[in-house]
């Protein structure tokens, strides 16, 4: 069976490990129990998320046990790490909501049948401040505190600075590895590579409060080839979530991801053999034009996060919009992503009972600047509704004529699109 060290990195998930020869014995000696932490500050897991979830994964089917651990307590304080401003301070029923998304999302990917899914409120809420400070801020240094990198840019930045709040989030976290380990076992916790110091604290801690020797293991942050991260703090976050990220949009992000990082993504976001990968990665050398990479990894990523079902709304919807049939099978959002950059218009429910025609449409949504103007466009053959040509200016627009429950989407010549929403 392949070390499930050499497995991770071949699929892109070690950047670094705190005693690699140590872990890998402790893998083959015994099933080890491995955590990954899951901060609750949103409703939804974004993609960021999803590479640690895909290692969890790998991991579980190497044999080895998982704890999925929601951050109902440290998310009441927030991470500091990589952060320019303090977090907000969520309330209960935020936070709440946001675990139950978080929890939602896990299932989909790691088998938590075989696995815990824990929420650190459990124990972390149970502290009192003195009974906390003498059981574990005693072994924290406050100068190894001060030099982490996240803190020292913090308090480099007279503007922002940090509180103390967030500055003993390290604490937290690195009590969470000891009560695992006396708790469950666990030996091992793994994260983004943000987390690195967070999670040499919490072996530090481990050593000292039990005498135990656990590890550490980072993966890179996902980034595109130009170097940018996508997370929910940068407002670039692709989310699990359907009502944030619609599957159309989930799927069409992945099938154009740059050649540069295609192959990479397949790697991280499929459970695709890699034989299979390194076949589709000799296509794609062949035929860049094909994307056979990026189609595969569009598919695999949205079955796993949407389900067949998602991904067959997903294609649908992509053979619909890039084809020649109208656009009436499909739903507000998606219409809404695919169009997300053309003009649009929001306009009254009422007038499509009060006689709206095709050239007063035209004009509303900002498509001719003038009745005649839109009578001309429409002569010519140039416009179109919904995908379909139309020859008459002054016909009504109807309920009928809507795709979805509420949109219309205009087109001029080729590629000019606009969209009207009625409320």
């Amino acid at each position: 069976m392949t070390d499930p060290i050499d497995l991770l990195r071949d699929r892109g998930f070690v950047q670094a490990i705190t005693d690699e020869g140590a872990l890998r014995r402790l893998f083959a000696a015994e099933r080890v129990t491995y955590y990954v932490g899951f901060d609750p500050t949103s409703p939804s897991l974004h993609i960021g998320n999803l590479r640690g979830m895909m290692a969890m994964a790998w991991l579980q089917r190497a044999g080895h046990r998982p704890i999925a651990l929601a951050g109902g307590g440290t998310g009441r304080i927030g991470d500091p790490s990589f952060r320019d401003e303090e977090r907000e301070l969520l309330d209960e029923e935020r936070l709440d909501r946001n675990l139950a998304g978080i929890r939602s999302q896990l299932s989909r990917v790691v088998d938590l049948s075989d696995g815990l899914l824990l929420d650190n409120n459990e124990w972390l809420g149970s502290f009192g401040f003195i009974e906390f400070m003498r059981q574990v801020g005693k072994h924290f240094s406050v100068n190894t505190m001060i030099a982490r990198e996240s803190v020292r840019r913090r308090l480099e930045e007279r503007e922002h600075g940090i509180s103390f709040t967030e500055f003993s989030y390290q604490l937290l976290q690195a009590y969470d590895f000891a009560h695992l380990y006396a708790a469950h076992g666990c030996r091992l916790q793994a994260g983004g590579s943000d987390q690195w110091g967070n999670i040499t604290a919490g072996i530090d801690l481990t050593r000292r409060l039990h005498g135990a020797e656990v590890y550490g293991l980072v993966w890179p942050l996902v980034e595109r080839s130009d170097g940018r991260k996508f997370s929910k703090s940068s407002g670039e976050a692709v989310w699990l979530d359907p009502d944030m990220t619609s599957p159309y949009a989930f799927y069409q992000w992945f099938l154009n991801v740059p050649d540069e990082d295609a192959v990479g993504f397949l790697k991280t976001f499929s459970f695709l053999p890699m034989q299979e990968i390194a076949a589709l990665a000799a296509d794609q050398e062949r035929d860049p034009a094909a994307r056979r990479v990026q189609r595969a990894l569009a598919a695999e990523v949205t079955r796993i996060v949407h389900g067949p079902e998602g991904l067959q709304a997903a294609e649908r919807a992509t053979r619909v919009l890039f084809g020649d049939e109208p656009f009436s099978e499909l739903d507000d959002r998606t219409l809404a992503d695919a169009f997300e950059s053309a003009p649009s218009v929001d306009l009254p429910r009422g007038r499509l009972e009060a006689g709206l025609t095709l050239a007063d449409l035209l004009v509303d949504c900002g498509a001719a600047r003038s009745r005649g103007e839109a009578r001309r466009l429409v002569e010519q053959g140039g416009v179109y509704l919904n995908n379909r040509r139309t020859a008459d200016a002054a016909s009504l627009v109807g309920r009928a004529d809507l795709a979805g429950s509420a949109t219309a989407v205009v087109r001029v010549g080729k590629k000019r699109y606009f969209l009207a929403r009625f409320t």
